[in-house]
């Protein structure tokens, strides 16, 4: 009878680790945990026996990325960087989200403190010379915020006559963008670090306008129409793209097959139908993603 007990517990212990064996490229019951194959010394081989990783983006951009009752970030930048976790054989719980502000976003890439970046992060020429971008995986555009009773900004020429102060974002592009517009810079223009400052600055009448990508502001808008409104329409175009090391090409390579995976099995759309899409933007046809 003894022989009998420990046959069988030498059993269950093989047939236990044959499972083990045989689930060990598995998505973890779509989790997407679990070890695959990659390239010897890649990133994704580090990030995937790491099993963990970290992802920096925005905590204050509606439908993008803003940290919710969860206390963890939520929208549609999150859930592209989940579909790239995933991918990578990585659980979703093992992401740490790290804050990034526009000002630090190429400095957090530079110096190792995230590995990737998917944080409203338009894609240009100047940004690429410190760093590199997958994508893009969507086109904003943008435009400008003011009080639901404004009525002399309809533009960002409305800017031209020197009276008119409006709110970005540091290091933005909007930023940038807006300077071509104002009289004076100096008196004109403000920035913070967020623009949820921005948007309590408009509403306490420091400023009178806010300016950033049209996806954005519709996600503020949707939180309090009675205080604020769009002013005239899209006056750029601005491809939003995930940011990782310049050097780094197996690493971009790979995000752009998993943004091109998600565009054709539908991934993608349902990930803006449950975030940004909510607030009336519209997605439109999958971008080609650039392989420079």
């Amino acid at each position: 009878m003894r022989y009998k007990r420990v046959a069988a517990v030498a059993a269950a212990a093989t047939l236990a680790l044959g499972l083990s064996a045989c689930g060990g490229d598995s998505d973890d019951e779509g989790t997407g945990a679990g070890s695959k194959d990659f390239a010897a010394g890649s990133t994704m081989e580090r990030l995937n026996n790491a099993q963990k990783i970290k992802v920096g983006t925005k905590f204050d951009q509606p439908g993008f990325g803003q940290k919710g009752l969860s206390g963890k970030p939520e929208g549609f930048d999150v859930e592209i960087a989940k579909l790239i976790v995933k991918e990578l054989g990585i659980p979703e719980d093992k992401i740490e989200y790290v804050e990034t502000p526009s000002k630090v976003r190429e400095d957090v890439i530079v110096n190792g403190t995230v590995d990737l970046v998917a944080a409203t992060y338009t894609i240009n020429d100047k940004r690429k010379e410190r760093i590199a971008f997958a994508g893009p995986y969507y086109e904003a555009g943008q435009n400008i915020m003011v009080r639901k009773d404004e009525a002399a900004i309809t533009g960002p020429d409305s800017f031209s006559d020197g009276t008119k102060k409006v709110c970005s974002v540091t290091g933005s592009t909007p930023a940038e963008e807006i300077k071509k517009y104002v009289k004076d810079v100096a008196t004109q223009l403000v920035l913070f670090d967020t623009y949820d400052k921005c948007r309590d600055a408009l509403k306490g009448k420091q400023v009178d306008a806010v300016t950033t990508d049209n996806v954005i502001l519709l996600g503020y808008i949707a939180k309090d129409e009675a205080s604020f409104k769009m002013a005239g329409d899209n006056f750029t175009k601005e491809p939003y793209g995930i940011g990782v090391k310049k050097e780094d090409t197996d690493f971009r390579d790979f995000i752009n097959d998993t943004l091109d995976k998600a565009f054709e099995d539908g991934s993608w759309k349902k990930a803006w139908d449950e975030t940004a899409g909510k607030f009336g933007a519209t997605l439109g046809d999958p971008p080609a993603v650039n392989r420079y």
